[in-house]
């Protein structure tokens, strides 16, 4: 799991969705996936139980998610968007050249996907990482995962309006 940063913007509406999914996974979910373990316990050998085997491995989904979210909350600054001001910041979307070609995303936390149609890139992807604090204009290049040098050059910076 990828460390947290030190704050995480977040809208009303996406602060909302993940406090819900918390409540759900914490109570509900938990209590369904428990009672699968049980029942799929009592079928017999636990070593050739696939609906046991599958219900741990689900139990460990829910249990991951549950801690990714908490972790969020707890570092979370719920706010408007930005007013955008030519620098890219959390809660921008941005309008930039990358790889040769335009691109239109929203730069954020990835939790925010859910309040829009633009793509988002997160501050601890490689091109958020590269293109936090540029401004109109700046131009910059970042290592992508295969090896490849990406070059980038920021054109427009606006206010996010879920």
């Amino acid at each position: 799991m990828a460390t947290q940063p030190e704050s995480t913007w977040l809208t009303q509406e996406a602060y909302d969705r993940l406090r819900e999914e918390l409540e759900h996974l914490s109570t509900t979910r938990r209590q369904e996936i428990a009672k699968d373990i049980q029942v799929a316990r009592e079928d017999g050998d636990l070593k050739e139980n696939a609906g046991y085997h599958a219900a741990k491995d689900e139990q460990g989904r829910i249990e991951t998610r549950i801690l990714e979210i908490e972790a969020l909350l707890k570092t979370a600054t719920v706010a408007e968007a930005p007013e955008a001001a030519g620098v890219v910041e959390l809660g921008t979307v941005v309008t930039a050249t990358v790889a040769g070609r335009e691109q239109k995303f929203l730069f954020a936390d990835s939790e925010l996907e859910a309040q829009t149609e633009l793509r988002v890139f997160s501050p601890d992807s490689p091109l958020g990482q590269a293109i936090e604090g540029l401004k109109i204009g700046d131009s910059t290049s970042y290592l992508a995962p295969n090896g490849n040098d990406i070059e980038v050059v920021v054109h427009d910076v606006e206010t996010f309006r879920p």
